[in-house]
């Protein structure tokens, strides 16, 4: 069944987002190798933090749920129990990556999966680093993709210096780390995510940062509780659909604004939206706040490589404030796009064609001029949520309706997504 979305007039209101998906996986991880039992607020549960959880129930880690709320007794860094079934990680390539860390460091055999995308996904990345380190890692097209068998144990601490700015490669090598004899560090080309240092740090452990390095040593977890704040890849799609509609006024309430991850706001307030940042507070060592958005006329902006490790997930999205904004918008060292959920570059270039707007792609991003008009018609989500909800938002602006096939991966970050949208709309 075809989803349709229709222009929208106005969006008006207040709204909250799921919590934040990058902080509810190792909110889990986290918990199930901590000694006591954790509460966890705010978990979302989408269908990429789920298989997370159902992977670390395999390994006997003990879940309950209450008033929304989950209690997670952990095993401790070393009681995680062999897996008697391969581990499905689904679409989640946050799941493979960071649970390959743990694994590594587990004295067992371990088989982990993921779906028809996930096994396409590069995997490489992690298996270097954590077979320096003593872990056994192989898998298909030379250990380099999905199945990966894990034989852990034994690891030693490293320095490594990564080829990319990735907090899934950081964490994976700092999470081994917490396993390994004697120290691991890890050296970031430029600063990616640090929800993982963050979160350590919440456990007790001593994380040491030193400008782009950052080291740990092997030390127990202790239970604690987590608040997961709204996620700010979740409301990018509601602020640039505000922004990009004049007479909109839109809060999100409880969002995090890890500087990490903001770059989204930071983008949107270069192109001249309004945008306005209220009750700001720091929970579990995440800043979190209330953001006003009202809808404004927006220009051109260019997006670089340093910008990108800030906002890799949001620029679908962003191509469709680009197609809103006066100017032309280049965007450039983004060619971790091309391989997400799904070559998000060409996904972006095709169904925008579909809707009546030109975009010129790069190997490692787009330029789109603007103001185009979205004409309307048929698209296709290529199986991956932030396409699919890019591809709402353009019917938000369009003249004529947009319709969206596959559309039921949204609920991977963001179950109702539509129902959110259609409560703000004010025609």
């Amino acid at each position: 069944m075809m989803l349709m979305v229709h222009k929208a007039n106005k969006l008006k209101g207040k709204c909250v987002v799921p919590g934040d998906k990058s902080i509810s996986h190792r909110a889990v991880m986290l918990s199930g190798i901590s000694k006591g039992t954790t509460k966890i607020e705010g978990f979302l549960k989408g269908e990429d933090c789920l298989a997370t959880l159902r992977c670390f129930q395999q390994m006997g880690v003990k879940v309950k749920e209450e008033k929304n709320q989950l209690f997670i007794t952990g095993k401790g860094l070393h009681g995680l129990e062999e897996p008697e079934d391969v581990l499905d990680a689904g679409n989640s390539g946050t799941t493979m990556r960071l649970m390959a860390g743990i694994l590594s460091g587990q004295d067992f055999y371990s088989v982990i999966t993921g779906d028809a995308s996930l096994r396409k996904r590069p995997m490489k990345r992690i298996a270097f680093p954590l077979r320096k380190m003593g872990a056994g890692i192989d898998g298909r097209e030379m250990g380099t993709q999905a199945p990966l068998t894990i034989r852990g144990g034994g690891l030693k601490g490293i320095e490594y210096q990564l080829p990319v700015a990735s907090a899934q490669i950081k964490s994976a090598v700092l999470l081994a780390g917490l396993f390994a004899d004697g120290v691991t560090s890890v050296i970031e080309p430029r600063v990616s995510r640090d929800h993982t240092e963050r979160m350590l740090q919440s456990f007790g452990v001593t994380v040491r940062q030193d400008g782009l390095k950052c080291t740990v040593k092997s030390e127990e977890l202790q239970a604690t509780h987590i608040e997961v704040p709204g996620d700010i890849s979740s409301a990018a799609f509601i602020l640039v659909a505000a922004a990009c509609i004049k007479g909109s006024d839109v809060t999100l309430e409880n969002i995090g604004i890890n500087p990490t991850r903001a770059g989204i706001i930071d983008v949107l307030c270069q192109m001249g939206a309004e945008i306005g940042i209220k009750n700001k507070r720091e929970i579990g060592g995440e800043p979190i706040a209330d953001v006003r958005v009202q809808g404004s006329d927006l220009k051109s902006v260019e997006i670089g490589e340093a910008q990108i490790p800030s906002l890799i997930d949001e620029i679908p999205v962003l191509a469709i404030a680009a197609v809103c904004a006066k100017g032309t918008t280049r965007i450039t060292g983004a060619a971790e796009l091309r391989v997400k959920e799904t070559d998000r570059i060409s996904a972006m270039e095709e169904e925008l064609k579909k809707i009546g707007v030109e975009i010129t792609p790069l190997e490692d991003g787009m330029i789109i001029d603007g103001p185009q008009t979205i004409t309307g018609g048929s698209t296709d989500s290529h199986g991956d949520h932030r396409i699919a909800m890019a591809m709402a938002v353009a019917g938000l602006l369009s003249e004529e309706p947009v319709t969206i096939d596959n559309h039921h991966c949204m609920a991977v970050s963001f179950p109702g997504f539509i129902e959110t949208i259609e409560n703000l709309r004010e025609d």
